[in-house]
Order: structure tokens, then sequence, then C-alpha cells
């Protein structure tokens, strides 16, 4: 069954859950898995894509968008249709995507931001009516 994590945020700005999303995906990739991220447009993907390359100047992590050739361990897409990817999903949009269930993990981030905070409390709460296990990680006092 997919676990689920949130990750909350002490921050209330998108630049800061891109921040963490570029630093989360770095890890998830040094730790050996694929990870497809989720957003909810092409503009956003495209942002991501850029801020990807230039987070830390030190950090390389092998990435682009969905579908290009030849693919990447890390991609980036906003489609109903995640390719080939079944380990990580990261979540940036503000719904659950449809095809979250076929993944062994899937990574939420949550900052201070109400825009966000509601739309993510609903999610928690679809992923526990269908019992799926959750994990919350507080990132604030870190």
């Amino acid at each position: 069954m997919t676990r689920v994590d949130f990750y909350l945020l002490a921050e209330q700005s998108n630049t800061s859950r891109l921040d963490f999303a570029c630093q989360l995906a770095e890890t998830i990739w040094r730790r050996g898995h694929q990870l497809y991220i989720h957003v909810a447009n092409e503009q956003q993907a495209l942002e991501l894509n850029e801020k990807l390359w230039s987070f830390k100047p030190e950090a390389f992590v092998p990435h682009g968008l969905l579908n290009a050739h030849p693919p990447s361990p890390v991609e980036i897409g906003w489609q109903d249709d995640p390719g080939n990817h079944h380990d990580v999903l990261l979540n940036l949009d503000l719904k659950v995507p449809s095809h979250f269930s076929r993944f062994q993990r899937v990574a939420e981030i949550i900052d201070g931001d109400e825009a966000v905070k509601a739309p993510k409390r609903a999610d928690w709460k679809f992923y526990k009516e269908r019992g799926y296990p959750v994990h919350t990680h507080d990132m604030r006092s870190r």
C-alpha cells in the first residue's frame, strides 16, 4: 500500500515550498529512488525545472520534463499519466493526482500559506479515510 508523508514547513511562500521540494528531490534521488514530481501546470513544471538546476551550486539532480528524451531518474510533469513511474511521487499540486496509488510512496509539502494548508488538510483527510498510512514530518523546528 502507498505510504504518504506530509512535510510541514514554517514559511509562507511558494519559494520555500519549491526550495524544500528541490532538497527533498535531491535526497530521494541520492537514496537511489526514481522520482516523479507532479505539479499543477506546465508553467510550474518549467519553473521547478530551472530551480533544480540552481537551488544549490554543489548539487546535481538529474532531471527533466516528463516524456523528454532521454528519460531522467527525476521527472517533472503535470499530465494525468506519469509515464513509467511507480516509485516515489512528490506532489506539488494542490490536489491529489488520480494516479497516486500506483506509487510506493507519496510526499506532500505544506507551508504556512493558508492557500496551501486548506487543500492539503483535505488531502490528508482523503488519504486517511481510505486507509493509507500517513506520516507527518515537522520541519518547522529544524
